[in-house]
């Protein structure tokens, strides 16, 4: 079934983008569903079809949009250990391992969190697709550490719009290869996909760059411990940006161990074989991933406003990672 909308533009929303503005008319749905339905052309404005979610309104269109019920997908129930944080009725914070992915997507059909949520039996929202029930946020699969599930489409709604507007305290820690110069650093550096790797992030720069092609990202870094060769950083993106973590630390020449996308694992393993340790290059051969972690969460329950925050143990490989770095 599909639901057929027609909307006209407020003046007020002169400059606005027309997802944003999708969002703000349907408020049961998620921005990332407003993206996907411009994207299949479902949108019309001033009878055009228009296929690009960052269009800018000018205020007085005619906007026709066609809603489609989602499809059900055979996604599997699976019984897979996820260990539980804090839950309550509105919602349920997992510590996702490393190696895992978050949804369904790209030919993975099983094995994700959203697999290990249904074999929870508990309820999901579902106002993110069929594909993403629960999903507010994610992590990237190589990546462990905290993520907040949505049980309630009320839930949802309000997490979502505190990590749009920036208002969910994100710590992470990291172990890096290389010796920061500093102790306490931001960095504000936009980034956009590479050029040559759509599956891959950078630094907005250089030639050929568009100002267009960018997204505002800031990091704010400080140092908690040093090594010969390496650290451990506690990381707080101000942003939430796809990569942005590990783009901002290969920026500053300090790539997360074990990051094959951005260096960190050819880097530290050059630097480990200087120091002649088997022990720490068994270590970071056997990481499953980059040696970055989502340690502690903190956001405003969507129901009360109270402040939760959340923390998820330093999984072992990384424990075991710091054991053996020479100081």
């Amino acid at each position: 079934m599909v639901r057929a909308a027609t909307l006209e533009v407020p003046q007020e929303f002169c400059g606005t983008r027309l997802d944003s503005f999708l969002v703000k008319r349907f408020p049961d749905l998620s921005r990332t569903r407003c993206q996907q339905m411009v994207r299949e052309g479902l949108v019309k404005v001033n009878g055009v079809v228009v296929t690009k979610p960052g269009f800018i309104l000018r205020g007085g269109e005619l906007i026709c949009v066609q809603i489609p019920e989602p499809e059900p997908l055979p996604l599997q129930p699976e019984h897979i250990p996820i260990p539980v944080l804090y839950e309550d009725d509105d919602l349920l914070v997992i510590d996702k391992p490393r190696g895992m992915v978050v949804h369904p997507g790209a030919g993975v059909k099983s094995g994700t969190l959203v697999n290990a949520l249904l074999g929870m039996g508990i309820p999901l929202s579902d106002i993110a697709g069929p594909e993403r029930l629960g999903i507010v946020h994610r992590l990237d699969k190589g990546t462990s550490g905290v993520i907040v599930v949505a049980k309630t489409n009320f839930a949802h709604l309000h997490l979502a719009r505190q990590f749009a507007e920036h208002k969910v305290d994100k710590r992470y820690l990291a172990i890096v290869v290389g010796e920061p110069d500093f102790e306490h650093k931001v960095v504000v550096a936009p980034l956009m996909r590479h050029p040559e790797d759509p599956e891959r992030f950078t630094i907005a720069e250089g030639k050929g760059f568009r100002p267009s092609q960018a997204v505002d990202a800031v990091t704010e870094i400080w140092v908690r411990n040093r090594f010969k060769g390496f650290a451990l950083l506690e990381v707080k993106p101000i942003t939430g940006r796809t990569h942005q973590i590990r783009v901002h630390l290969q920026h500053l020449g300090l790539p997360v161990v074990g990051d094959e996308t951005y260096n960190g694992r050819a880097k530290a393993m050059k630097v480990v074989r200087g120091l002649r340790c088997l022990d720490l290059l068994q270590a970071i051969q056997s990481l499953n991933g980059q040696a970055l972690h989502a340690w502690k969460l903190t956001f405003s329950h969507p129901r009360t406003r109270d402040p939760i925050t959340v923390e998820a143990p330093m999984p072992s490989d990384m424990k075991r990672l710091l054991e053996l770095l020479p100081s």
